[in-house]
Parts: C-alpha cells; structure tokens; sequence
C-alpha cells in the first residue's frame, strides 16, 4: 500500500504521523511510504532522515492526498485536507468527532474510511492509542496550571508546592484515568496538596495505593465536586467518556463559588470540554477569565512537545497502522479493536458516540462494512 504523511496544517502542531523509524517499518514490509516535505521537522527529523530510510519526499500534500491508499497523521483533518479525501481511502488520525460536527460532515461526504486512534481499543478495554498523548497531556497539565498561578501571567501568585511554613497549592482532578494518574503525579512530585474525584471506587483504591496515601481521593458527586472546587487554587478537568462529548462537570454558576484567580485546566477541551465555560485556546493565547477565574483550555496540549509526544503515539500505532496498510479494510473487519476505532466509513457514521452526540443516523460497524 501506498501510505502517504503530510505535514500537520492546524496551528502550531508540529507533530508528525510517522516518525523516521516509523516509517522504516512500513518499508521494510513492503510499503511505499511518502512524506510531505519537512512534515517531520518539529521532531528534529529532516527530508534526510525519511530518505535514508527508503521513505520518497513529496513536495506538496496534494500529491499524497491523490496518490495514497491510506493517510497517517496526528490531528484531525482541517478543511482544506477533508476535501482531498476520497472514498477508498483510509485515514488513520485523531479525530474527536462528537463536539465536531462540520467535521463529521466533511469525512461523512468524502466516503473515506476514517479511524480515530482515540476509540481503538485493545483486549483489556483500554485505549492504546489514546493513552500516549494523555500521559503527556496529564503532565503538562500541571507545568500549565503552575504558569498560570504566576503573577506575571495574571495569576494568584501561588507557587505549586509552597515552602516550608507556607502552604501548597491545592489541586483538584476531575477524573482518575490515565490523564488525572499523571497531573497527580506530577503535582504530587511538586509539593502540591492534590485529590483526584472519580465515579470508580475500584479506581479510587488502585489511585490511593499507588499513591501510598500521598493524595486524597474522593468519590465523584456533584456535591463532592462543589465543595472541592470552591477549595482549590487548581482545577484539573481530565475526564472522559470514549468518542463521546465531554459532561460539563463544572457550571458557570459553580465559578462564583471559586477562588479568585483559581486555574481550570481542561484537558478534556478536544472532545468539548467538561467546564462550561471552557472554549478552544492556542499555545500562543493558552487562557482567558472568566469571572475571576483562569481558563487553560489548549485544544493540542501535547503539540507544545513535539518530538516526546510523536515518538510516543508512533510506538502505539505502528502495529496497528502495519496491520491496517497489510490487509486494507479487511483488517477492520477480522479486527474488533480497529473495528471498534472505525468512526465513519463510506458516508456512514459508525460510532454510537458520535452519531448520537451529533443526532446522526448510526450504523454499526458491521453493517456498514457489507
């Protein structure tokens, strides 16, 4: 198969969908491998790179939007690249689809076959190819929340762990996946006083052992949410339901109850987001206010890191991406876990999640693919 890497277009992503070693594994099964030139420049890794191992340079995205049978990137597709989308082809990328309904349409009108690394699956129910980017965006959640805090940014002045005879931080996570995991992690490495909220009481004991009771957990009910971010300097949203729109766990009328200059941090901004009042933000203008209280709401938190970020979803991918490049569309069919990250195919929508965040008609993998 012909797999085709353009360069990512949306703002300040410099991510890449095959690293070099990536793509060495495609060639050295069979594969002709095309990459966009200086797609891979934001990972310290030149045209050079890709043509030592035996991958062709190609000087526009067009090209490898005709010429390839399946697309390997990293965010979703924007609007000037769904268009070049065909049916026949298949795309293999981010897509966060429910709170994205022009999206939706976009890849629902090409007949492509699109697959979201975010709802592949594995056997233990996980999500393989979503985990990567959560570990690093759970990290990075603290390093933003901790420069939003900083005076010099508009915040309350507060350093993450204190010092000795000056209190921590207070960090509050909304959710104990793999993101909240990390942001306490490293807000607990950082001195800070952290408690992770989460519906799962099997979660809350695995959390509470890790831990070795270095952090507080707390079972997750609306009251339990407002009293613990009424008390926090820091707002953690990290919670997720797979392919589906974020529940808003934090309402507009919950700010009035915060701290002045408290900072939410919603990693959960690409499925919509689980404040209310959250919107998209960018690297160059990360927060905003609202009533007093500081919004991080960076849609491609794990961009800021390139070259971690893209070496980390590659050793995720790379087996399912070979096996998808192997055998096609056949490899959706006798494989659940791509099955289950088939998120449109032919025009039709085949996640449950996001047809019915988006009131469309949902089809089910099985079906479509007849």
């Amino acid at each position: 198969m012909i797999v085709g890497v353009p360069k990512e277009i949306k703002m300040q992503e410099a991510r890449v969908g095959l690293t070099p070693g990536a793509a060495r594994e495609y060639v050295s099964n069979g594969h002709e491998v095309l990459i966009e030139t200086g797609a891979g420049l934001g990972v310290g890794a030149d045209d050079d790179a890709y043509r030592t191992v035996g991958a062709t340079i190609v000087d526009c995205a067009a090209e490898i939007f005709r010429r390839s049978g399946m697309i390997v990137k990293v965010k979703e597709p924007q609007p000037s690249e769904w268009t070049q989308l065909r049916e026949g082809q298949i795309l293999f990328t981010y897509l966060h689809l429910a709170p994205d309904s022009a999206q939706t349409k976009g890849l629902v009108e090409s007949g492509v076959t699109a697959i979201a690394y975010e709802t592949v699956t594995d056997d233990s129910g996980a999500l393989p190819l979503l985990a990567p980017m959560s570990e690093v965006a759970g990290r990075l959640s603290i390093e933003a929340a901790g420069s939003a805090l900083r005076s010099s940014h508009g915040g309350s002045g507060l350093l993450l762990g204190g010092v000795p005879g000056v209190p921590a931080a207070r960090v509050s996570i909304l959710g104990g996946g793999v993101v909240g995991t990390q942001a306490a992690r490293m807000a607990c490495g950082l001195g800070a006083e952290v408690t992770v909220i989460d519906r799962s009481l099997s979660r809350l004991r695995y959390l509470d052992e890790l831990f070795q009771g270095k952090i507080q957990t707390r079972f997750s009910t609306m009251a339990e949410i407002e009293r613990e971010i009424a008390a926090a300097d820091v707002v953690i949203g990290a919670v997720l339901v797979p392919g589906a729109s974020a529940p808003k766990l934090v309402t507009r009328e919950m700010l009035a109850s915060m701290r002045r200059k408290a900072v939410l941090v919603d990693v959960a901004i690409d499925q919509g987001g689980c404040f209310e009042t959250s919107r998209p933000t960018t690297h160059d203008d990360p927060t905003f206010e609202i009533d007093g209280v500081i919004h991080y709401c960076v849609a491609n938190m794990p961009g800021s890191v390139p070259r971690t970020s893209s070496y980390a979803l590659n050793n995720a991918t790379l087996p399912f991406g070979l096996e998808l490049a192997r055998n096609g569309i056949e490899a959706v069919r006798s494989n659940k876990h791509l099955g289950n990250g088939l998120n449109v195919h032919r025009g039709k929508v085949t996640s449950r999640a996001v047809a019915e965040s988006l009131n469309l008609e949902f089809v089910p993998v099985q079906v479509a693919l007849q």
